[in-house]
């Protein structure tokens, strides 16, 4: 298993790399600049502060300076938040969306999970074809038609739930969002599950479990659902990157201080440091969550031998 994690870091390395290259080089070739802004700055003022960001060097030279930098651990200050470097503004917003997207995910996995197990024993019946109607009406309808659409509903019409804001994470300020966030991915993990138990409740080992006369509740817990949830663990490395890292349209309609809201902020105003960093936290999540899913495919899975 280590030399298996080992390697896996050695490819990381490289990824990394990659990523860093492409958004360095995407970010400066994307047109207008950090410090345009309605008030035209005078050339010598517009100078200055290129030299003070090291902007005024030549693109090869801000490369490798900003690749060293990454190497230790600096991604560089703002270039539009005031005496903040990138990894404050990490620091100090990771929480929200950690604790928005681990909430979503948790809820997303228990209601899909059963909501598939609960498909595949009724196959072709009529809670079979319920449960995959809501999953693909939970597939089809995006995140900023359902968030508009429950604010309406539970906050401005019932007044029952807040229509926005964080208020220091309050479990009521984090029901509508979470909700929004988990609807899609409830939908999929509903999907996935059903077509993975489909397919192993007419697998010979489980027709040999019932032959023995093994209750069906320990056959689906013990035996068909570990083998049934190996697609759903290959998605939800990604997922729960995506999930944690922040919806870039529900942290903004619900507005809460999260990095996807930095996120479209820092894009807007070409706060190149700072989209790099978010890119660069991502890819890095990405990495290390394919690779927790790939240890929990071995476990879930005796045939596979992590090497």
């Amino acid at each position: 298993m280590f030399r298996f994690i080992g390697r896996r870091l050695l490819v990381a390395i490289p990824t990394l790399f990659l990523v860093v290259t492409l958004a360095f080089f995407m970010m400066r070739a994307a047109p207008g600049s950090p410090f345009d802004s309605d008030r035209k700055l005078s050339p010598q003022i517009e100078r200055n502060i290129q030299a003070k960001y090291g902007m005024n060097r030549p693109l090869a030279a801000q490369y490798l300076s900003y690749l060293a930098g990454v190497a230790h651990g600096d991604l560089g200050p703002s270039l539009k938040y005031k005496d903040k470097s990138v990894l404050q503004i990490l620091k100090e917003n990771y929480k929200v969306s950690l604790i928005l997207g681990g909430a979503a995910i948790g809820l997303a996995s228990l209601i899909g999970v059963s909501l598939g197990v609960l498909a595949a024993m009724r196959q072709n019946r009529a809670v079979d074809y319920g449960v995959m109607t809501v999953a693909v009406l939970g597939v089809c309808i995006p995140t900023f038609v359902t968030a508009p659409l429950l604010v309406l509903v539970f906050a401005s019409k019932l007044g029952w739930l807040p229509s926005a804001g964080w208020d220091k994470g309050a479990p009521i300020n984090l029901v509508l969002p979470v909700t929004v966030l988990a609807l899609p991915q409830i939908a999929i993990i509903s999907r996935l599950t059903r077509a993975g138990m489909v397919e192993v409740l007419h697998s010979n080992y489980v027709r040999t479990a019932r032959a023995k006369g093994l209750p069906e509740g320990q056959i689906i817990a013990r035996h068909a659902l570990r083998a049934a949830l190996l697609p759903l663990v290959s998605y939800l490395g990604p997922a729960c990157a995506g999930l944690l890292t922040g919806s870039l349209v529900v942290e903004r309609i619900f507005n809460l201080p999260g990095l996807g809201k930095f996120f479209v902020i820092s894009a807007l105003q070409r706060d190149y440091t700072v989209v790099m960093g978010m890119v660069i936290f991502y890819a890095a999540l990405i990495l290390f969550l394919n690779l927790i899913a790939d240890l929990l495919y071995a476990v879930l899975d005796p045939r596979v031998r992590l090497a």
